[in-house]
């Protein structure tokens, strides 16, 4: 599991700074997480590939996290795309993306579809064979929802060495795999315990918007391999976080502690503050696995 960090800062974009948008590469899925301006350009710098796109998901219509998705849309219609895309976000969403091909008559030539959110509940919104995505209901100053991406338990991984000893076919290396025991031509029945070994644990990355502080959600994310949790002011502004719809530091990581996640990554800073390295010296103050979230930057799990 991979996440790139294509913008991290809140507000308006910098020379330097992006707004909020993300890419999380995991079981062969490459999911775009919020669009704010620059990200189109970002994603070229950090050489991904926008072919493998296939699902965008906004958070909410604060600008700062969907500005970027008419033009990304634009671009992809402009390379010859014909894969579908599938946008997830607020109710809404459809209507300005729509508006805006309408008006500039830009419609595309790939299938796009819209699944727009109106649930204050958790609920499924993509499923496969390999991986889960949910929503995380968030208090902002609007509609939101934060994404949990959870992988599903793969299959047993083959002891190459055992499977030769036993000279079993490669046909059914794939049986072996999903737990099947194996029958010998001499009728001996070989345990799959004797041919695998368990599966990885499933990762799990949970990406939790602008948002109040809130334990609500803390059932939802507990345990994930990651958390990114939006901490735009240090305690020195704490009194602005509830009425801007926003957390500090030191709230994100006792969301983290309290959830008992693996590792906290912290973003949205605001553009007052000259030095992110400070939002992580507050938060281990609570919770002693934190990273800082910058342009460019990713985490492997």
């Amino acid at each position: 599991m991979k996440l790139t960090i294509l913008g991290c800062y809140s507000a308006t974009p910098r020379t330097f700074t992006n707004p909020t948008s993300q890419v999380l590469d995991i079981s062969n899925h490459l999911f775009l997480i919020d669009c704010a301006e620059g990200t189109q350009v970002e994603l070229r710098r950090n050489k991904v590939r926008f072919s493998k796109i296939e699902h965008i998901f906004i958070s909410h219509l604060h600008g700062d996290h969907y500005f970027g998705l008419i033009g990304l849309i634009s671009t992809f219609r402009l390379l010859k795309r014909d894969k579908p895309l599938t946008i997830y976000g607020p109710k809404g969403i459809k209507e300005i993306i729509t508006l805006q091909l309408k008006l500039s008559n830009s419609w595309t030539d790939y299938p796009l579809y819209f699944k727009e959110l109106t649930s204050t509940e958790s609920e499924v919104l993509f499923e496969d064979d390999k991986v889960v995505v949910s929503t995380i209901p968030l208090q902002h100053r609007i509609y939101c929802n934060g994404f949990l991406f959870r992988e599903k338990l793969g299959e047993r991984k083959l002891l190459i060495n055992k499977v030769e000893e036993f000279k079993i076919d490669k046909a059914y290396y794939k049986s072996i795999k999903k737990g099947k025991d194996i029958k010998l031509d001499n009728g001996t029945i070989i345990s799959n315990k004797l041919l695998t070994e368990d599966p990885s644990p499933p990762k799990s990355y949970a990406y939790c918007s602008d948002t109040r502080y809130d334990e609500e959600k803390i059932n939802l994310i507990k345990g994930v391999t990651a958390l990114y949790h939006e901490s735009t002011f240090l305690e020195s502004h704490k009194h602005l976080c509830h009425i801007t719809g926003h957390s500090s530091a030191e709230e994100a990581a006792l969301i983290a502690k309290k959830a008992e996640v693996g590792f906290l990554i912290l973003g949205h800073y605001s553009t007052r503050y000259d030095n992110i390295e400070k939002f992580r010296e507050e938060a281990l103050k609570i919770f002693d696995r934190v990273g800082i979230a910058d342009d460019g930057k990713f985490f492997e799990f």
